[in-house]
């Protein structure tokens, strides 16, 4: 197998979900053991998506106006829209760890990692929550809200896609007619709301370069 180079980072702009998830998923059909990997970044419009397993039934009062997509995805609902990260991680993980194949827990670790180390950036708390991916406020008047959101597709073969998303400066109006990846009531903040002001092509070309540098690292 080729040795690997670092991630190609890609700026789609402002793109519809539904074009950029079948283009995912043919990018990942057509990839062979010497494609780079790719991360796409992209802002959506507002869009609910569901993973594999999702239950409707947290979408909620208000969800109506709000297109609704089934993806193949793990997780359960989440939003996108304006205002917000979304990187889309179109990786081999049997090329990034020395000497043998990453996987998904750790691939998962280190893209929480990357988002965690760029909200301390801005000199945000984030941490983890155990069972319940994503990152989440670790202190002040928000503490426990999530403020970034995980879902991945890894194929049999380590090929992955579908990514994460960091809220930037967004309406948060549409998280309130969801219950959250599932958790009735989680409250979701972004980086305005706590405090940081940002802004979003800043934010989506940190991560990206962080993502790219933690994958590339043994932290």
């Amino acid at each position: 197998m080729t040795s690997p180079t670092s991630p190609e980072i890609k700026h789609l702009g402002k793109a519809d979900y539904d074009s950029t998830f079948a283009a995912m998923r043919a990018f990942t059909d057509a990839r062979t053991p010497d494609t780079r990997d790719e991360l796409w970044i992209v802002e959506h419009a507002p869009v609910y998506t569901l993973g594999l397993g999702a239950d409707r039934g947290h979408l909620l009062a208000g969800a109506s106006g709000i297109p609704v997509v089934q993806t193949d995805r793990g997780g359960e609902v989440t939003y996108h829209g304006p205002g917000q990260v979304v990187i889309y991680l179109l990786m081999d993980l049997r090329r990034n760890k020395p000497g043998g194949k990453l996987y998904a827990r750790q691939f998962v670790h280190k893209i929480e990692q990357a988002i965690i180390n760029v909200l301390q950036a801005y000199n945000l708390a984030g941490e983890r929550v155990a069972g319940a991916p994503g990152i989440y406020m670790a202190g002040g008047d928000h503490q426990g809200a999530k403020i970034a959101a995980l879902g991945l597709k890894v194929r049999g073969n380590g090929c992955t896609y579908h990514g994460l998303s960091l809220n930037v400066a967004m309406d948060l109006a549409p998280f309130s007619w969801i219950n959250p990846c599932g958790y009735a009531g989680l409250e979701t903040v972004d980086m305005r709301t706590v405090g940081a002001q940002a802004m979003l092509s800043d934010v989506q070309q940190q991560l990206a370069e962080e993502l790219v540098r933690v994958l590339a690292t043994n932290e």
